[in-house]
């Protein structure tokens, strides 16, 4: 971080271009976060990215840690609501799978490409070797809350069996995106309900 985001001025233009990249980066993946497109998305000068940032990796891993803590957030705020209100297992598939997928579109097509999108963004990240130790932090804070929402909606599980529930869902995901199925949240949902209720059985 440069020195001249220190000031009010210039934490607030920080924040505003880590906004502004963070919704690029959701929308369109690394290749769509660019100096220009994230100052005009931010509404400020071309040269600002380069003066609040030192280099494009910095401002990219600024937006990915951004986005993501947003995600963990309302993550967190659903949990408060799902302990008080429902803890059956549609909703804690819903959770999970808003957790680990993205938040729900309303429309079909846009939630599948959002779904792709977000799926080609985290395979990027493995040729992007700055944004390793971020993304390792990032994933055991996934996890925990992971951990944790699955406690607390009476359907406990370790880590080798949380382990296990995320790669069945990375894999009817992927798979229902080679077959263009329009509806790989609904192939996840599917997957995730069926491994739960042996496991929702066992721990009453």
């Amino acid at each position: 971080m440069t020195a001249a985001a220190t000031t009010p001025k210039g934490e607030r233009r920080r924040a505003e271009l880590i906004e502004a990249a963070a919704s690029l980066l959701a929308e369109g993946g690394f290749d769509a976060v660019r100096h220009r497109a994230v100052a005009e998305r931010a509404g400020l000068p071309l040269a600002s990215t380069t003066y609040y940032f030192d280099s494009l990796d910095e401002l990219v891993t600024a937006a990915v840690e951004h986005h993501a803590k947003v995600e963990l957030e309302t993550g967190r705020q659903r949990l408060d609501e799902l302990a008080t209100r429902n803890r059956g297992v549609e909703a804690t598939v819903d959770l999970v799978l808003d957790m680990l997928l993205g938040p729900l579109r309303p429309d079909r097509e846009a939630d599948a490409e959002a779904v792709l999108l977000r799926y080609e963004r985290l395979v990027g990240t493995g040729r992007r070797p700055y944004l390793r130790p971020l993304m390792r932090t990032l994933s055991a804070q996934l996890y925990e809350l992971l951990h944790e929402i699955f406690a607390r909606s009476g359907t406990p599980v370790d880590a080798v069996e949380l382990e296990r529930l995320v790669a069945l869902v990375d894999g009817a995901v992927v798979n229902a995106l080679i077959e263009v199925d329009p509806e790989p949240r609904a192939a996840a949902a599917r997957m995730l309900q069926s491994a739960l209720a042996p496991v929702r059985g066992a721990s009453r």
